[in-house]
């Protein structure tokens, strides 16, 4: 969804959905050089701690940039999430969005708000805050931004940079019926832990090979590029255990 009254004459590009069925394809356990990131370290302290400012370093997810679909060629469309983390008494949450199915991206798929960057946007935090309030409902006033996770570029051609953030409990949400099938939360205890990550491989139908991970939750199949940017703050909140852990011994 966009305020920007010069979206609507923006030339739309061609829809696009998977060659295959992402929930039926080829998997194995993911083998992935990090572990779960212990309880204690998933506090609002912790996170703040880790997440602030800007991290851009290599991470072990997939590259979905080197197979780009047709009609998705060329620059990168500029677009920003958030990637909201409630802070619920019982323990933190991740708020994720389930898309319509009619939409022309990502169609149906589990996704954080958000959305392209419009020229009236400050920066990409300017754009996560306004997707995410325009999406779902959800008043700004409740979020406490960290930092940014690395840029993503997606099969769809999307070049996303997601922001994290701290959300507090008591808002309300309206999510936009025409963008938004179901707002849900999932534990961040769940999505920090590489065990609950499958890695899939499927054959296209030119020979190539598509890479990429799920972690699915209930009745839930997230997958692509969500999955991705969740391993990737999952791996770097990992990392970040291991390296207190390993000063302290010292």
């Amino acid at each position: 969804m966009s305020s920007d009254p010069s979206a609507s004459l923006r030339p739309r590009r061609p829809p696009v959905r998977p060659s295959f069925d992402p929930m039926t394809q080829p998997w194995s356990p993911s083998a992935l050089p990090f572990t779960a990131v212990p309880p204690h370290r998933l506090t609002p302290h912790a996170l703040r701690h880790v997440l602030s400012g800007e991290i851009q370093r290599p991470l072990d997810i997939p590259n979905e940039s080197l197979i780009r679909l047709p009609g998705r060629e060329g620059t990168p469309v500029e677009a920003a999430v958030l990637v909201p983390i409630v802070m619920r008494p019982d323990g933190l949450t991740v708020l994720l969005t389930q898309r319509t199915a009619h939409l022309n991206d990502h169609a149906g798929q589990i996704s954080f708000p958000g959305g392209r960057v419009e020229s009236s946007d400050a920066d990409v935090q300017a754009t996560a805050l306004r997707e995410t309030e325009e999406e779902t409902g959800l008043s700004r006033e409740f979020i406490e931004c960290l930092g940014g996770l690395p840029r993503y570029v997606t099969g769809t051609g999307f070049a996303v940079s997601p922001i994290t953030a701290l959300v507090r409990p008591g808002f309300t949400l309206s999510p936009d019926t025409f963008e938004v099938a179901e707002v849900f939360e999932v534990p961040l205890s769940f999505l920090t832990d590489p065990s609950n990550y499958r890695f899939h491989r499927a054959e296209l139908a030119d020979g190539r090979v598509r890479q990429y991970y799920s972690v699915p939750w209930n009745q839930y199949f997230i997958w692509g590029a969500t999955a991705a940017m969740l391993l990737g703050m999952c791996q770097i909140l990992s990392e970040a255990a291991a390296s207190a852990a390993n000063e302290f011994e010292k």
